[in-house]
């Protein structure tokens, strides 16, 4: 039986020939994430990973049935797997914003699931790091947003020289197609010609720009130009006075293709352009008031990021940690009489908080040793029964080889010490 197409098996490490994701560094990614947020003051929230399927087509259209994995029901209901977590929390904030004082900064990262042709960084499963802030509207908080971007990426290991975050302006987009006599209600199609003007051939982003009444040169000289304006100055100015303008650049390349961003957009990626973009995000103002149907009217804006492509990029940085050593002491148990108090040893050594490893059948003591070193443990423990009768432990130290022996009580006191 084999995994379905697009969905991934995480396996500890070491992991098995051909299997290229690991569990051990899943969890590295995701304490970073959680670390780096709370140092921001952002609280932890969750959802359903099951939600109405017109939560999605109510805010992108009846296209994005598509993309998803949804069906109806046994309750004849139309329901989908979350593609995306944004729509989840508008509508949780739009349900409870009156329990929370403002602004409202949440994370969470979910599993999400696209229905789509799996391909080099992008599967039909990942996991993303959301951030979020309901209730502000000036733009140090977009400052903020990105600034928690820049740090969650930096607690990875990551500098300057290796991604860059590009600003830009729903805003100053809207402007531009105003300005040239655009039709507001045809304002998102000029969007998404715009959001795929690199990978789209320039004949027929031209052919689709004349027919918006726009020109394809006039759209690559703002782009070429991209002079920012005064919502964007304002985010570069904070975030060069907390020391991080190495990290940002305004590029009016990028829109984002979601039709709910309404202001400053934003994305991250890698200074080699080898991977495709590493997060993306930006103000969406109007969502929780949609998805509410009018009740609730908050600003808000956040961003995502993918594990997929920052995993890879991590690899191809080096910047993956070693992951052996989980276990940091063995207790050795070479006499089958001491193994009653061998293994309240080792209940009491991993009530203290240490990870213990023990032969759980009769053993040679040698085979134990050799284990001990395999698992990359720091000490062995030995329980020994002098002939007066009393219990103590040798303490091994397994990098420098000294040992020394304890009374039972003393061993937390002396691993401690060790340490």
């Amino acid at each position: 039986m084999e995994r379905l197409p697009g969905f991934r098996d995480f396996y500890p490490e070491p992991l098995p020939a051909n299997e290229p994701w690991s569990c051990d560094l899943r969890n590295h990614i995701f304490a970073r994430w959680r670390e780096t947020a709370r140092r921001y003051g952002f609280r932890e929230y969750d959802g359903p990973p099951l939600e109405p399927l017109e939560l999605y087509t109510n805010k992108s259209g009846a296209e994005i049935v598509a993309q998803l994995f949804n069906f109806v029901d046994k309750g004849e209901r139309a329901v989908s797997l979350r593609p995306e977590m944004t729509p989840t929390v508008a509508r949780m904030v739009a349900t409870a914003e009156r329990a929370y004082k403002k602004p409202i900064k949440w994370f969470s990262f979910p599993q999400l699931f696209r229905y789509e042709k799996p391909q080099k960084g992008r599967l039909r499963e990942h996991f993303q790091l959301n951030c979020d802030l309901f209730g502000e509207a000036d733009p140090g908080a977009d400052a903020e947003i990105v600034a928690l971007l820049i740090d969650v990426l930096r607690s990875l290991g990551l500098t300057s020289e290796d991604f860059v975050i590009r600003l830009s302006s729903r805003q100053a987009w809207q402007r531009f197609f105003a300005a040239r006599g655009g039709d507001p209600a045809r304002a998102y199609e000029f969007y998404q010609v715009v959001d795929k003007i690199e990978r789209e051939r320039p004949e027929v982003s031209a052919e689709k720009l004349q027919a918006l009444g726009v020109s394809l040169t006039d759209v690559q000289e703002f782009i070429r130009a991209s002079v920012p304006e005064p919502e964007l100055q304002v985010v570069l100015d904070n975030l060069g006075a907390r020391g991080l303008g190495a990290f940002v650049a305004v590029d009016y390349g990028v829109i984002r293709g979601l039709a709910y961003y309404t202001g400053i957009v934003f994305e991250a990626f890698d200074r080699k352009g080898k991977f495709r973009a590493i997060a993306g995000g930006g103000r969406y103002d109007q969502l929780v008031h949609q998805v509410s149907e009018g009740k609730v009217n908050l600003p808000a804006l956040g961003f995502g990021m993918g594990d997929v492509v920052l995993a890879e990029l991590l690899k191809e940085r080096n910047l993956v940690p070693s992951f052996a050593g989980a276990v940091e002491v063995v207790v050795l148990i070479e006499d089958e009489t001491l193994r009653a108090d061998s293994l309240r040893l080792v209940q009491q050594v991993r009530e203290a908080g240490t990870a213990v490893e023990f032969t759980l059948v009769a053993t040679k003591g040698d085979k134990q040793f050799k284990r001990a070193l395999e698992l990359g443990a720091r000490q062995t423990l030995r329980v020994e029964r002098s002939a007066e009768g009393t219990v103590a432990v040798r303490i091994k130290n397994l990098r420098t080889r000294e040992e020394q022996v304890v009374p039972f009580d003393q061993v937390i006191a002396a691993l401690a010490g060790a340490a």
